[in-house]
């Protein structure tokens, strides 16, 4: 059993009042409606749970356009909760313009072949506005399917030891020097390893 601590003693957290704001509890409403039993509705869901970056020691610098950022509400499969939309909503500026989070948001889905459903902000929503918007996401997917499969994924394995990321390095000192393999992220602690061929 806790005791009532003095202020000066309590951890500097609080709870927040309101886990949605009033135009995403709308709008979520709205999306349970629409999506029935089909999908799970996960609001706020963080971009590093969905989505890696490959070859992150090469690529480091990409680490921070999505660290800390979210996608409002991501629909999953239920049995499964394998990504099915990102929905989003989007918040014009002053010139009516998406900001340069949305832009990258649309560019980030798109590439990874995940509709994202971008939905302006308002105090209510029209299903059938919605579901057209739903539409045009999976149709702009579809559309880019061909580029994807020209250019396949180059994803990075995961370790077969500890089943984390594995990264890409450069053997140093065997007979075998300069040959490129995928280390486990967790490397010296784990050892796994997956040869290159």
């Amino acid at each position: 059993m806790t005791e009532n601590k003095p202020d000066a003693q309590r951890l500097p957290y609080r709870l927040r009042g309101q886990f949605l704001t009033t135009t995403e509890l709308a709008l979520f409403r709205v999306l349970k409606g629409i999506v029935e039993e089909r999908y799970l509705i996960c609001p706020k869901v963080s971009l590093n749970e969905i989505f890696y970056i490959v070859r992150p020691n090469e690529n480091v610098h990409f680490f921070n356009k999505f660290f800390r950022k979210h996608v409002d509400f991501l629909l999953c499969d239920p049995q499964t909760f394998a990504p099915g939309f990102g929905v989003e909503v989007v918040r014009l500026n002053s010139k009516n313009e998406a900001r340069e989070n949305d832009k990258f948001m649309s560019e980030l889905f798109l590439d990874a072949g995940l509709p994202l459903v971008h939905v302006k902000s308002s105090e209510t929503y029209d299903p059938a506005d919605i579901i057209f918007l739903f539409q045009l996401a999976l149709s702009k997917v579809d559309e880019t399917a061909a580029l994807r499969a020209v250019h396949p994924s180059d994803s990075v394995p995961q370790c077969p030891a500890c089943g984390k990321m594995m990264v890409l390095r450069i053997k140093r000192s065997s007979w075998n020097s300069g040959k490129k393999y995928y280390g486990c992220m967790d490397s010296p602690r784990c050892a796994g390893v997956v040869e290159i061929d």
